[in-house]
């Protein structure tokens, strides 16, 4: 985490952690509680209609939701290498092979495999809804579509801050901490949806 240092009042400094961060990881935590209420849902719905539940997840095309999976986990190592150049405070590649990349581009990078994902979910949808499972079909498809829906929203709004990120850094003149710090904090946001899917992926396709 970023830290600011302030001058003691007997000599020495003071590290103060980086307000923007700080505030990011406690809105984190309340996205937390958002999505146990999600899997609450889900779970309860389940244990009240299981005979439904073991016929609709036949349905689920379990390969594809783990390349898609894949995809999303390894955006999120893309995604920290951009902040390692961020925080070398390299914004841009100085060569063509990745280890020279700058932040752009492994941002960007990101975006694409982030963009993929959503796109592999709109996919499954659209199959599943012509198997005959929508959101109002019966429970099932309440409870698929809220909750992979509502992470899709929240990957989806990772992917615009990436935009803004990236687009922060072609106008800034000199990049530096401030730009550092928010690519630092947009990194944070997707470990965090990241990390919900790997639980939403065993619950939902695994935990049939």
């Amino acid at each position: 985490m970023s830290a600011t240092t302030m001058p003691a009042a007997h000599g020495g400094t003071i590290n103060r952690p980086n307000a923007t961060s700080v505030g990011t990881i406690v809105w984190l935590g309340s996205e937390v509680m958002f999505f146990a209420g999600l899997f609450a849902m889900y779970f309860s719905l389940r244990a009240g209609a299981p005979d439904l539940w073991a016929n609709d997840t036949q349905i689920l095309n379990v390969p594809f939701a783990l390349v898609n999976t894949l995809i999303l986990v390894a955006s999120s190592f893309t995604a920290q290498f951009g902040v390692f150049a961020a925080e070398r405070m390299q914004p841009k590649r100085t060569g063509w092979s990745p280890a020279k990349w700058g932040m752009v581009e492994w941002f960007f990078l990101t975006y694409v495999m982030g963009s993929v994902f959503v796109a592999g979910q709109v996919w499954e949808y659209a199959m599943l809804v012509s198997e005959g499972i929508s959101l109002s079909s019966n429970s099932y498809g309440s409870a698929f579509y809220i909750t992979t829906g509502f992470h899709a929203l929240h990957v989806t709004g990772g992917l615009i801050a990436f935009l803004l990120v990236i687009g922060r850094a072609y106008a800034a003149k000199n990049f530096g901490h401030k730009e550092a710090t928010s690519a630092i904090v947009v990194s944070y946001y997707w470990h965090f949806v990241d990390v919900v899917w790997i639980g939403l992926f065993v619950v939902v396709y695994i935990l049939k």
